[in-house]
């Protein structure tokens, strides 16, 4: 792209070149601790030497003493560092050069034989009958003798004990192995007990649902063979009433032998016909169980493919919901009650449907968002109205411009017109449509400006000014139609009210707001992420403190959504999707698979499903219960080439679902829009 400068890369903490208190504090224990230790020697000294054989510039013992003209004695470094600075003796003023410094050899002997008594009252014995056996000191062989056995008891003593320790660590380390195996074989042993339970409530619900199939079966033979003898009842009537017909006939002399022969070629015919029937349908039938069976061995690929992050999740659920009997209510009462279900593999199930269920993601419909000779398309919003009839988009093109779905959908063109379309000031960061008015929308720019806009009119409702710097997010609240927040790179976020002029509440923070998302259950919550690698949950009730921070990310927070009431996933230039548990302030998951490192690449959830862009320009889709993702599609069109340099620039901009289906619109950096979904 030409402007490189128009991408919305996400803002990024400065890291603090400062020392922090924890940082600096081992170096001020190190320092304090020379101190404590120079000051004690200082003390000794003091206590058992002369004061006089101290150096009166360091306070310490005298090395290489040298004698000045006025007679004191200092360290020769001191008394050459001192004249550096000054021309004088540091004891009594006079002037003193280097030229009348003099080695003080007297007292240098004396210090030294201070040092070694010193030394040798502070030495082991050890080392003083070393020193003693240097210096020639008579020892008889006898005595030799004798220590030498002392000492190899000495040895043999010191090797037991050192044999008993490791012995003693040995056997800790043994018993803690065991106790950890213990734990995980009963852990293992639960499992295969919960495994077996399940086991046997699937094979017992397998062979009610074989019964009941049977039960069809027979029934539906059993219309068939009513049909069948109805149908030949009707042909011998029908037989009957010919054969009277036709004697009547022939007794008026007006009978024909060729018509009867033409009936009964046509009652031929139309046996045929059934005949033909049947087979096609049988061939249909089969061709259909054929199809069933492909699709469930893929299904059961995708299984082994994931087959780890199933068995957690089967686990997880199992253990959690142990004692929980499945108590789900069946209204349709043809449907067989799963009886002895623990409501752990119910759930899991559940998933396990949801997971296998699709494979790929397929594109139904394809449009530019911008025109041909703008450079900057980038889309960098994308929503659904309330009722999933319109959709809007906004980028850095500074237009709002809003869609009919079933006419991009069905209506096959390469460029759809859109059905409204509002020009702004300044580019735009991000939309919310208001769940209550189906005609008002909210916007933010690159400017700080929050807007309210009723798409019926085409004007603005509401201008709010007063974020001084780009806002990258807004969000009407789903349970609250006058309320929406709104998150800037001034570190503040800011609830509005569409009554009133002027905003409602500010939250002043320490680092850059990249996304806010209300609670979908409660006006009073908010999950804001940001700069600083954390979100932020806070009850707008009592704003002084967040009543948790999420932390975990590595990097920036771009979006936060709330899949339900409790559960809210999060996305982050980490390359990272994570799930988070609002209720228990406890993180859930981590997704990994796509890549995101500077870009604002959309994130869009329904109950089941989340999904993202890449950097790649590729979008990917994750079940919110598996790690990995369920699959991904790349966006390519005719006009692009893959060799082109451009090419790797480009990336997904822009993602939402379709409230809870498999349909889903995206967007990329180039400004094309795809309406994909997924399949089998």
């Amino acid at each position: 792209m030409d402007e490189v400068s128009t991408e919305p890369l996400v803002p990024a903490v400065k890291p603090d070149m400062k020392p922090s208190s924890t940082d600096t504090a081992p170096q001020e224990t190190d320092a304090a601790a020379a101190s404590a230790a120079a000051a004690s020697t200082s003390e000794v000294g003091v206590s058992e030497l002369d004061k006089d054989m101290l150096c009166p510039i360091c306070m310490q013992i005298i090395k290489e003493a040298f004698l000045t003209a006025c007679g004191h004695s200092f360290c020769y470094m001191c008394i050459i560092t001192h004249l550096r600075n000054k021309s004088d003796c540091p004891c009594c003023g006079h002037y003193l050069t280097n030229n009348q410094l003099y080695p003080n050899f007297l007292l240098d002997k004396l210090l030294k034989k201070t040092s070694a008594r010193q030394i040798s009252k502070s030495a082991s014995p050890l080392e003083n009958f070393r020193q003693a056996l240097q210096q020639g000191c008579g020892v008889s062989v006898k005595e030799i003798d004798s220590l030498m056995s002392l000492l190899s008891e000495k040895k043999r003593k010191m090797e037991q004990e050192e044999a008993e320790r490791n012995m003693q660590i040995l056997l800790d380390f043994l018993h803690c192995l065991r106790k950890q195996k213990v734990d995980e074989l009963k852990e293992i042993q639960t499992d295969l007990h919960y495994i077996k339970e399940d086991i046997n409530a699937v094979e017992r619900h397998r062979i009610d649902l074989y019964r009941a199939r049977d039960r069809y079966s027979v029934k539906l033979r059993m219309l068939g063979d009513d049909s069948s003898t109805r149908k030949s009842w009707l042909s011998s009537i029908d037989k009957n009433s010919s054969g009277i017909i036709t004697s009547s006939l022939n007794a008026r002399g007006g009978s024909s032998a060729g018509s009867l022969q033409n009936k009964k070629g046509d009652g031929k015919a139309q046996a045929n016909s059934h005949g033909h029937q049947r087979k096609d349908s049988l061939t249909g039938s089969d061709s259909q169980c054929l199809n069933q069976s492909g699709l469930s061995v893929v299904r059961k690929k995708r299984v082994h493919a994931q087959f780890n992050d199933l068995q957690e999740c089967y686990l997880q659920k199992r253990r959690q919901m142990a004692n929980q009997p499945h108590t789900k209510q069946e209204s349709d009462k043809n449907i067989i009650h799963r009886e002895g279900y623990n409501a752990g593999l119910a759930d899991f199930q559940s998933v396990l449907t949801t997971f296998t269920r699709y494979s790929r993601l397929r594109v139904i419909a394809e449009l530019r968002h911008g025109d041909i000779f703008h450079s900057a398309n980038i889309v960098s919003s994308i929503e659904f109205d309330r009722d999933d009839q319109l959709f809007a988009t906004a980028g850095v093109s500074r237009r709002i411009k809003v869609f009919d779905f079933a006419s991009v959908v069905n209506e096959p063109a390469d460029v759809h017109c859109p059905v409204v379309e509002m020009p702004t000031r300044s580019k735009l960061s991000c939309l919310s449509w208001n769940k209550f008015s189906k005609n008002r929308i909210a916007s933010s720019d690159y400017e700080g400006i929050v807007t309210v806009w009723d798409v019926t009119t085409q004007q603005s409702v509401m201008e709010y000014e007063e974020h001084e710097k780009r806002a990258w997010s807004v969000d009407f609240s789903r349970t609250e139609p006058s309320m929406l927040v709104s998150g800037s790179d001034d570190c503040k976020v800011k609830v509005w009210c569409t009554r009133q002029e002027a905003s409602v509440l500010n939250i002043d923070m320490k680092a850059n707001i990249c996304c806010v998302k209300y609670n979908p259950g409660s006006s009073n919550y908010i999950a804001v992420g940001s700069a600083d690698h954390h979100i932020h949950y806070y009850d707008l009730r009592n704003i002084s403190q967040p009543l948790h921070v999420f932390t975990g990310h590595k990097k920036a927070v771009s979006y936060v959504k709330f899949l339900t009431n409790d559960e809210l996933a999060s996305a982050s230039t980490d390359s990272t999707l994570r799930l988070w548990d609002v209720k228990e302030n406890l993180p859930v998951r981590t997704f990994r698979g796509h890549m995101n490192e500077k870009n604002f690449v959309g994130l869009t959830v329904n109950s089941e499903y989340i999904a993202c862009g890449s950097e790649s320009n590729e979008v990917y889709v994750y079940h919110k219960e598996i790690s990995k993702p369920v699959t991904w599609h790349r966006f390519s069109s005719p006009d692009m080439d893959d060799t082109d340099e451009d090419a790797g620039s480009y990336f997904i901009s822009a993602v939402c679902w379709k409230s809870d289906s498999p349909t889903m619109l995206t967007a990329n950096s180039q400004g094309t829009i795809k309406v994909l979904v997924l399949a089998a």
